[in-house]
């Protein structure tokens, strides 16, 4: 066995560890390979890579989860015939010991090594919205962006509904927008942001040099002077539509954010789709406010760990 293999295979580990992808999804078949040769070691790098790395001690995944991860660890170690190792219960008593708190850490890699680390809800719905974790649009649509900084670099770019920020930490990162505007309505999630934006060092001399901040925007009282004083050039929002009460609000917010401004700015909207009624009343809605969509088609790579197999589409929204 090779030490690549070993790192590979660990490297893998560490991503959908820090994320807190399902723990059926891990690569344990890769494992099983791996502990016929030389089990410890490879145990051993996965533990450093994951629940003894320091971005665990500074930003952890919920005690449930690292609870979770390393008994199952622990179990495939214990199919060898390899000695206990203590680390590995070291690091289980730990756990075992601290109590669970009401938030907790997902990490996600850029191609660059550098992590993002977004404070996020343990419970996935709570306060009456859907804004304070993470969405499968969100991360495609920080992939996408990955690959098209033309469409950021030096630009100020809104985003609506940031939800808990993953997308815009990541081109404010990757692409260098001159301003990023984060936005949401609800108390809770810009408070969220903003602990986000700043545990990411957005808002610090030596961090990016992007200027970032965090804005309330009520899509349905928007005012124009107050839209053209952002003066976006870019705009994106990740899984805004998604319920069928505010699709009408959020289209008159983009055809005013398209009407005043001399060169209108590019609008980009990814969504899942999970209810293609929904989606569809969406873009009938555009129509009617005279604008149309262009489905975004070029391939994304996939960076961060998440399904991919539900429907997801990133549509370019213009003035007709």
């Amino acid at each position: 066995m090779s030490i690549k293999t070993v790192h590979d295979v660990s490297c893998r580990f560490q991503l959908s560890f820090f994320a807190m992808c399902r723990l059926h999804t891990f690569p344990w078949k890769s494992l099983e390979t791996e502990l016929q040769n030389s089990p410890s070691e490879v145990i051993l790098d996965i533990l450093k890579k994951t629940c003894l790395h320091p971005v665990c001690r500074k930003n952890p995944p919920s005690v449930k989860y690292r609870r979770l991860f390393l008994s199952e660890l622990i179990k495939r170690h214990e199919s060898t015939t390899s000695e206990p190792l203590d680390e590995l219960y070291d690091a289980l008593a730990e756990v075992m010991g601290a109590g669970e708190e009401t938030v907790c850490y997902k990490t996600y890699f850029l191609p660059s090594g550098k992590p993002v680390s977004l404070e996020e809800n343990v419970a996935m719905i709570s306060e009456g919205t859907t804004g304070l974790v993470t969405w499968e649009a969100a991360l495609y649509l920080a992939e996408w962006a990955l690959e098209n900084t033309h469409i950021f670099t030096g630009r100020t770019v809104l985003e609506l509904g940031s939800g808990a920020g993953l997308t815009g930490v990541a081109v404010c990162h990757a692409c260098k927008p001159k301003k990023y505007i984060f936005t949401d309505c609800h108390q809770s999630v810009l408070q969220r942001l903003q602990n986000n934006i700043q545990h990411n060092g957005l808002n610090e001399e030596d961090g990016t040099g992007v200027s970032a901040c965090v804005e309330e925007l009520d899509w349905e009282h928007a005012r124009e002077e107050e839209l053209r004083r952002i003066g976006a050039e870019t705009i994106i929002a990740a899984d805004v539509v998604y319920d069928p009460e505010i699709v009408g609000c959020l289209v008159r917010l983009l055809a005013k954010l398209l009407k005043i401004q001399k060169k209108p700015p590019e609008v980009y909207i990814s969504s899942t789709i999970r209810n293609p009624g929904t989606y569809t009343s969406f873009k009938k809605e555009l129509e009617k406010a005279g604008l149309k969509h262009v489905i975004v088609t070029n391939p994304v790579t996939q960076v961060f760990p998440y399904d991919r197999v539900s429907s997801i589409e990133i549509i370019n929204v213009q003035r007709c």
